[in-house]
Parts: structure tokens; sequence; C-alpha cells
């Protein structure tokens, strides 16, 4: 994919690059399609739950949040030596064979598990919807799994123009829906919800427990890599490389928080605190609730809708990340072991996708019920790779140093150590 980027891309002028592109489109709807998973229907009833006031805050809270981990992580994708290095890479390069091998390791961890939720949830929801909306018999989950995965593999393959164009086909129609539902909604709202009182304690606690939720649903770090090192081929230059993903991240991040939390004020505003928190213990999602709350069918024929657009969107991202991370661990222990002998990239890359095709199809088939326990363990490893691994980077690697920041590399920690320890405090 990366090859086909920089061929094409070979015809275009300096200045034509400089400008917003098609491309630039298609890569900022890729970062929010990895983002915004099927737990969006999940979101405002777990943001929601503790009050408008907290929710309030977080919407504050969200843009730095949300923006300055995934541009740190880009910046540090971006600083080797090496223009075609990916994540795995550097952090070989920047902390050494020892480090590297356990951050490789780990950032594989953090994002492949996440695709067998994925493979578990699009079959899930495809049968569900068959089931119950449509009123038919199931298809057969071996065959309905297998199908799936391997089609999104195969159009993540067709190269970066086929599979920026199946990303913008699946975003458009979901953010769409999802502003068309929040704007819906407004008639419904209930503004009396911002005369609740303000309790510091309440507030604390709630900011605490919901910190990792935003983490984990706004998160677009596994797509970040690939994003780095297709730019840094097709630009050359580091610095205009780096200028230019960030001001993809910021267009990314003002398009999360519009549609995202839009759509989560718009549905906490809608529904009272004892519902939301009923809705909370028997874990329904929040069109769900608003469908038997309005009387209004739509809502249960959206809600697998948003829920498949938003799996299989995320699931390219998602993808583009997992590829990277397994390659990155096999390529480690091939140098490792067997140093003497010519590495097979292609043979790694093939062997990398099947082992993908494989074990999600498994997981789609099988239904495995681990998405506890993998939460508990990307969670707070994602949360360590995407807002301390950066900063640390910048008080430890030279070619760095220049982005520190002293209040805004404080803040990016403090999330960082809030959401793990919220997450597994939550946990307990």
């Amino acid at each position: 994919m990366l090859d086909k980027a920089v061929k094409s891309v070979s015809l275009e002028t300096e200045e034509s690059i400089d400008k917003w592109t098609s491309r630039d489109t298609g890569w900022m709807l890729n970062l929010f399609g990895t983002a915004i998973g099927a737990g969006v229907l999940y979101l405002p009833i777990n943001a929601g739950a503790g009050g408008i006031w907290p929710l309030v805050v977080l919407g504050f809270l969200a843009g730095p949040m949300v923006w300055l981990p995934h541009r740190n992580l880009v910046r540090f994708c971006l600083s080797s030596t090496d223009p075609r290095a990916n994540i795995t890479v550097t952090v070989r390069e920047h902390f050494g064979e020892g480090t590297g091998h356990i951050l490789t390791f780990a950032y594989c961890l953090s994002v492949y598990p996440i695709l067998l939720m994925y493979g578990i949830g699009m079959t899930n929801v495809v049968i569900s919807y068959v089931e119950n909306q449509l009123h038919l018999d199931p298809p057969s989950r071996w065959w309905l799994s297998l199908f799936l995965i391997v089609m999104l593999v195969m159009l993540m393959h067709t190269g970066e123009k086929w599979m920026l164009l199946a990303v913008k086909a699946m975003v458009y129609p979901l953010v769409v829906t999802l502003l068309c539902i929040s704007a819906y909604l407004i008639p419904h709202w209930n503004l009396s919800l911002f005369h609740q009182e303000l309790s510091f304690t309440g507030l604390a606690t709630t900011l605490f427990f919901t910190i990792p939720l935003l983490i984990f649903s706004f998160n677009h770090s596994p797509a970040c890599s690939v994003l780095a090192q297709t730019y840094r081929q097709i630009m050359g230059s580091a610095e205009k490389c780096r200028h230019k993903t960030q001001q993809i991240l910021t267009s990314n991040t003002i398009l999360l928080l519009v549609v995202i939390l839009f759509f989560v004020f718009s549905c906490v505003l809608c529904l009272t605190p004892a519902e939301l928190e009923l809705a909370k213990a028997k874990n329904l999602p929040v069109l769900s609730v608003l469908s038997d709350k309005t009387g209004t069918g739509f809502f249960a024929h959206a809600a697998p809708l948003i829920g498949f657009l938003a799996l299989v969107s995320s699931f390219f991202g998602v993808y583009l990340g997992a590829l990277e991370g397994i390659q990155g661990v096999v390529t480690q222990q091939w140098l490792r072991h067997c140093p003497e002998k010519p590495m097979r990239l292609r043979m790694i890359r093939k062997s990398s996708i099947l082992f993908i095709v494989l074990t999600c199809w498994a997981a789609g088939y099988a239904n495995w019920s681990v998405i506890g326990l993998i939460e508990a363990f990307v969670v707070p490893v994602l949360a360590t790779i995407l807002y301390i691994m950066p900063v640390y980077a910048y008080y430890h690697v030279e070619r760095l140093q220049k982005y520190r920041s002293y209040w805004i590399d404080g803040f990016t920690i403090i999330v960082g150590v809030v959401g793990i320890c919220g997450f597994l405090v939550s946990k307990l």
C-alpha cells in the first residue's frame, strides 16, 4: 500500500502536497473511523450516568486529552533516521534492542486483541440484525465470519486509494446518521439537568472513572504509525510531514469532538439520571433506551447499522496497527534467533496477514467471551504507549528534545496515569 502511495504521488508538485487533498480527507476519516468503534452506542450511558456537570468538564478536557497524545505519538514515529521506519523500528532505535522488544510486544498486544473483539462484534451485529430486524433465519457463523474478515482484509490490500475510498464509504454515513439523531433529539432535551447540585467529590470521582472510558473511546493510535510512515515516504521532509500530519490530526480531533460530544450530550439530555443508571446496570445501548422512551422504531433499526459501520470503519485502522505490530514481533524474533539468515519480508507479511484472518475468523465463529479480559490488558498498555512513552522520549531522545513543554507534558502524563489507575480501580 505504501509503495503504491509513493508512486502515485510522484506526479504531484510540492505545492499540491502542501494543500489539503482527497488523500488527507481519507486519512482524517480513517483516524476518525479507527476511534469511533461500536462503543459509541454505550458512551452516553457510561459517561452520563455520573451527572451532567462531570460530562461538561469532560467536554472541555476531551480536546487536549485526545489531540496531545496522538500528536506526540506521530512525532515519535516521525523521529527515526530511517524514512521507512514504523513505530516498531523507531522504539528499537531510540530505546535499544531490549526495551524495543518489550515495547514492540506490548504495542502488538495493545492493538491485536481489539481486532479479535471486532471480529466477534461484526459477526454478532449481522446475526442479530437478521434475526431481530429482518426476522429471518441467521446465517452460519462459520461462513459469515469468514466472509466478513476475508472481504475486509482483501479490501485493505487493494492499495491506499481503494482503502481510503472504502473508509469514506463507511464513515460518511456514520457521521451523517449520528448528527441526524443528535439533531432530532434537540426538542426532547431536558435542560433542567443543569440545575443539578455540583459536588466536588462526586465530580472528581466521576472524572476518575470516566477518563479511562474516554481514552479508549477516542483512541486512534493504531493508525498513527502508518499515517506517519505513509506521509514521510510521500513528502520526504520529516518536518514538512510533521506539519501535514498535525493538520490531519487537528481536523480529525475537531470532527471527533463535534460528532461524538454532540451525540453524547444530546442523548444524555433526553434521559433522566434514573434512566441512565438503569441502562448502565442492564448494559443497554443508548438507542435501545431512546427507542423505548420515545416509541420511535427508527432507533431500534439504526442501532445495528451504526454498530456495524462503526465496527467496520474501526477495523480498517486497527488492522493497520495490528499487522504492523505482528510483523514487528516476528521480525525481532527472526533477527534475534536467525541473524545470519536473510530476512524474508514478503513471507513474514503474508504469514502475518494469514494469522490475522484465521484468528479473527476463529474468534468470530467461536464468539469468545473474553472482552473483559482483553480490556483488562489492552487499556493500561494502550494508555502507557499513547500517553507516557512519547513524553518519556521527549526527555531521553536528543532528536525529540525540541518538543519538550513541561506544562503540556505534565498534563498528558497525569491524564495517562489517571486513566490507568481509574481503569484498574474500576475492575477491583
